[in-house]
């Protein structure tokens, strides 16, 4: 398997988040608007973003750990039953620890 592709796509969407992070983050340090109505919709809107983060944040704690498997050796080798991830699921999930079986529960 071609680890240093899969390599570069987990490095690619690591910065991507990092940045995507980093404006949600002063997105949310922003200043209220002292308009009571206004408030509520960015009370809203930190709300979304607050998850948003949370989401980012899980995303790159796999990746992550999709990267050191790959410095350990251990990457597209399901983490579960130690059968090869398919190069389709890999494709779609690039920090997928277990094969379509065991993450389905099939």
């Amino acid at each position: 398997m071609n680890t240093e592709k899969y390599e570069q796509i987990l490095r690619d969407r690591q910065r991507e988040l990092f940045a995507r992070l980093h404006k949600i983050n002063a997105d949310i340090a922003t200043g209220r608007d002292p308009d009571s109505e206004e408030q509520a919709v960015q009370a809203e809107n930190d709300e979304v973003l607050d998850e948003l983060g949370e989401v980012g944040e899980k995303e790159l704690k796999a990746i992550d750990a999709a990267l050191d498997r790959i410095t350990k050796g251990t990457f597209g080798t399901c983490a579960k039953c130690g059968q090869p991830i398919s190069e389709a699921r890999l494709a779609a999930v690039p920090y997928a620890p277990l094969c379509q079986e065991c993450a389905t529960g099939d």
